[in-house]
């Protein structure tokens, strides 16, 4: 987890982009990134709605039992049933700032961490063996999209479909709330449209909805982008339900998180599932403070 430099006496920075102030402790990452309460609120909303945490917990409330039984055979039950966690934006900004291009970790004063498949497990209960999230590149999804989702994409030579039409497709139209309505009030509300939208029963329709709904998962939390619509280009690896539980989805997470990691220094936040970053920093570099665990030893930890 730790690769220590030979010379402990002192240790070389690399060559930055931009200015980068100099972090000598771990408790030196709460202040690092200064932001005003605007920014953060603003990033917060941002990086919340970019993962649709909410929306997709509310509709897997409101699967079918047996659509339930066939996320868990399929590795995705403990991932979905995690409670959503309050992005942490001054702690991933800073660790987005220590990201070294050449070496793919972060670079800290005693030298490189990285997380590693083993955090991703413990972190995410996501599988990390199986086979490679990878596949052919289509010109076009038009075909494919039709055929297994019942949606349209955006274009002819597009492999986008808009997110409002799949959420709409599951039953929740709108994620937005009601005057008046609390967080819980709202969760149950969408979870009840849900569940009067989808398949009651086993058949075509039914396969239908758990792509639909697994499009959702993979395109907003497992392999987000900043972009509205979701893509549809790992579509093909749905067609055949039974075998979708045999993808390596967890090291598929983590390596679109590095590939977002080395993207501008003047972008906020990162792409994809950040919450791994956030909870091995509170798990690995504990003199930050900044989370406990409230169950040592759980699996997810998130």
């Amino acid at each position: 987890m730790r690769n220590q430099e030979s010379d402990r006496g002192s240790v070389a920075l690399r060559r930055r982009q931009t200015p980068c102030r100099l972090i000598r402790t771990e408790s030196d990452l709460c202040s690092f990134l200064p932001t005003s309460d605007h920014l953060v609120f603003a990033l917060q909303s941002e990086l919340r709605s970019r993962l649709g945490w909410a929306v997709i917990r509310a509709i897997y409330d409101g699967l079918p039992d047996f659509q339930v039984r066939r996320l868990e055979g399929m590795g995705f039950g403990p991932f979905l049933r995690l409670e959503e966690l309050a992005p942490d934006v001054a702690l991933i900004q800073a660790l987005k700032e220590m990201w070294d291009l050449e070496c793919h970790a972060f670079l800290f004063p005693w030298g490189h961490m990285v997380p590693t498949l083993e955090d991703v497990v413990r972190i995410t209960g996501l599988r990390v063996d199986g086979q490679a999230v990878t596949g052919t590149t289509y010109t076009s999804y038009q075909e494919p999209v039709e055929r297994l989702l019942g949606l349209e994409v955006r274009g002819e030579r597009s492999s986008l479909v808009q997110r409002t039409v799949l959420q709409a497709s599951l039953g929740v139209v709108s994620a937005h709330r009601q005057t008046g309505e609390g967080q819980e009030e709202h969760m149950e509300r969408m979870a009840d449209d849900a569940r009067a939208a989808m398949a009651v029963e086993e058949g075509e329709a039914a396969d239908r909805d758990l792509r639909r709904f697994l499009t959702l998962v993979i395109t907003k939390m497992i392999l987000g982008t900043r972009e509205d619509p979701v893509g549809c280009r790992f579509l093909p690896l749905l067609e055949d339900l039974s075998s979708v539980g045999n993808y390596a989805w967890g090291a598929a997470l983590l390596a679109h998180l590095f590939d977002s990691l080395g993207t501008s220094s003047r972008e906020t936040g990162v792409v994809g599932f950040f919450p791994l970053l956030q909870v091995w920093a509170y798990y690995h570099l504990p003199s930050l403070g900044r989370g406990v665990a409230r169950r040592r030893g759980a699996v997810p930890l998130l």
